[in-house]
Order: structure tokens, then C-alpha cells, then sequence
């Protein structure tokens, strides 16, 4: 990606993104996610295109006469951090760019490949969940 593209993505994820720790399976710790809503698909698969990575999935639209359809944009896990990597700097909400941060500095520290957590890890694992809430 280009600068100017990694500082256009982080606007969207700025003003229509959330920056979040997601649990994608019942017995799983939550892991990376960034998303986008919006009802321009065409700027979804723009992004989606750009990054080379990630899914676009329709929400269901229950009165079309009242709603336009929406979409979300969704990447998650190690592609999740390498967004955040790119678009970091460009971050301007200090919420977002304070989450951004964390990840990046922190979760792969606190992330045990194969899942088998010991007492302390476990208690790293959580506590830096906890830090993340905290944000």
C-alpha cells in the first residue's frame, strides 16, 4: 500500500471502524479484528482490494423502503495486526490509536501458538484483555 492509501484506510477505520479483540470460537481467547460498516459496498471492496485481504459480508435488511443495505468489512487475526502496522501512524482518535498500539506491541508477547496456556500466561493473556477494555 502507498502512504496516501494507508492514511485514507485509517481515516475510514477513524471515523467508521472499530479496533477490537473478538472471540471467534467458544474456547478461544479473543483475537484481532478490524471492521467497517458502511452502505458503499464499492468502497469496501476498494479497501478489501487494496489490502488484499479480509471479507465483505451484507447485514440483513429488514425494511429496504427505510434502510439502505449495509456491509461490513472484517480482518481479522495476524492480517488484523498487519493492517494496524500500516495504519498506525495515521491514526488520529486516541482511542483507536491507543488500541492500535496495544495490539501491535503486545499481542503476539501474550499469544502461545499452540493454545496451551500455563498459569502465568493465562493470567498475561487476561490481563492484557483487560488493558485492552481499559482503553
Amino acid at each position: 500500500m502507498t502512504n496516501t492509501e494507508k492514511a485514507y484506510i485509517a481515516g475510514i477505520i477513524d471515523g467508521e471502524g472499530s479496533i477490537m479483540l473478538t472471540r471467534f470460537h467458544k474456547n478461544q481467547y479473543h483475537s484481532p479484528c478490524v471492521s467497517i460498516s458502511s452502505t458503499d459496498v464499492e468502497l469496501l471492496e476498494w479497501i478489501k482490494n487494496t489490502i488484499k485481504s479480509g471479507k465483505i459480508t451484507t447485514k440483513k435488511n429488514y425494511d429496504k423502503e427505510k434502510h439502505k443495505n449495509s456491509y461490513t468489512y472484517t480482518i481479522i487475526y495476524d492480517e488484523a495486526i498487519e493492517l494496524l502496522q500500516d495504519i498506525e501512524p495515521y491514526l488520529v482518535i486516541k482511542k483507536k490509536k491507543a488500541r492500535a498500539k496495544h495490539i501491535i506491541s503486545k499481542y503476539k508477547e501474550v499469544t502461545i501458538r499452540n493454545g496451551r496456556y500455563n498459569d502465568a500466561q493465562r493470567l498475561a493473556k487476561e490481563q492484557f484483555y483487560t488493558d485492552f477494555m481499559a482503553l
